[in-house]
């Protein structure tokens, strides 16, 4: 009988170890779920991941990006980062991002790379118009180091070096790498694309360049390949000639200097040295290929004699740059690879 009684105890005894066990699991979840939070925050955290091709750690390396120009027009839409919309209060978790790529640009040396791919990485999270901004303006002062410069950061996947073979042409090296030549010649300071020499080292660019143009705010931001590089303030469509929405293309043979221009509503021919001349410096010809700038021609982003245009809806529905911006974009968008994405 002591003998029943004793299995019977052991029994109970395996059933509370179990129950215990269940307990223990049960807490343990309940404490993940609050220590991490869930919600918009998570979600935006999560698509920036997957827009990126890999996991955030939150305080590794710098992500690695491996955009290349698709193949077919459908899926022709770069993958640019796309901003949600600014909320009242800060969101700790781009805080955080914030935070650590400051601890990288104030690190000796300075870590440029890993802060520029958490300010990245940041930039596409709810966040307050303060944090937005404060990133922007840190991710243009990087560019002016990794980029716009002449020094190559050897972890760096969107820039690089390269040696310059007997008998090639500075725009070929362009065209292998989807970016013009002409900024190969300013980080480079070459005067001259005859003044390339064999056997030389560059500083390359892995292009190519795309853009976006917010219509609301009057702004286009730059980007390579998926990176926010800087902004610029634009002026667009007036009242009854909008600048049509959706995706463009940097057309093949569109990139021209101060082209003689028709007024298609007056007719009126302008040649540069005309003093009423409205298009500035450069002119980079746009074709459309989705939503409402599907088969439309005809439109471009150039520059302006006038910088009381930049920020208003006056012009007959393209896009007007200072003239200094619109060099800059005319050396980095490429034809035939460049996409230029316009947003309300």
């Amino acid at each position: 009988m002591a003998r029943w009684h004793s299995r019977a105890g052991d029994r109970t005894r395996r059933w509370m170890y179990v129950i215990s066990a269940l307990l223990v699991i049960i807490v343990v979840i309940a404490l993940i779920y609050k220590l991490y939070p869930s919600g918009k925050d998570k979600t935006a955290l999560s698509s920036v991941e997957d827009r990126k091709g890999g996991t955030s750690t939150g305080t590794g390396g710098p992500v690695e990006s491996k955009a290349v120009l698709p193949a077919t027009e459908a899926e022709a839409e770069p993958n640019l980062l796309k901003f949600a919309q600014p909320t009242e209060e800060a969101n700790p978790w781009a805080a955080e991002l914030i935070s650590e790529a400051m601890s990288d640009i104030e690190a000796k040396p300075a870590r440029i790379i890993h802060a520029r791919d958490k300010l990245n990485e940041a930039l596409p999270l709810p966040m307050s118009e303060q944090q937005q901004a404060f990133i922007k303006e840190k991710l243009s002062e990087l560019a002016e180091e990794w980029l716009f410069s002449r020094r190559i950061f050897p972890q760096d996947k969107l820039t690089g070096s390269y040696q310059v073979k007997r008998g090639e042409l500075l725009s070929t090296i362009g065209k292998e790498f989807k970016v013009p030549y002409e900024i190969l010649m300013e980080i480079n300071k070459i005067s001259r694309p005859e003044a390339l020499q064999a056997g030389g080292t560059l500083k390359v660019i892995n292009g190519p360049f795309h853009a976006r143009v917010y219509l609301s705010t009057f702004t286009m931001d730059l980007y390579l390949q998926d990176t926010f590089v800087r902004s610029f303030p634009v002026g667009h469509g007036k009242p009854g000639m909008e600048t049509p929405i959706g995706l463009w293309a940097v057309k093949e043979g569109g990139k021209l200097i101060t082209p003689t221009w028709t007024d298609p509503m007056s007719g009126e021919t302008y040649e540069a040295e005309d003093p009423n001349y409205p298009l500035g410096s450069r002119w980079i010809g746009l074709e459309g290929l989705k939503g409402e700038a599907i088969g439309r021609t005809g439109f471009a982003i150039h520059g302006t004699k006038d910088p009381d245009k930049i920020g208003i809806a006056g012009s007959q529905g393209c896009i007007r740059l200072h003239n200094g911006d619109a060099i800059l974009m005319y050396n980095l968008l490429m034809p035939g690879y460049s996409r230029v994405e316009i947003v309300e």
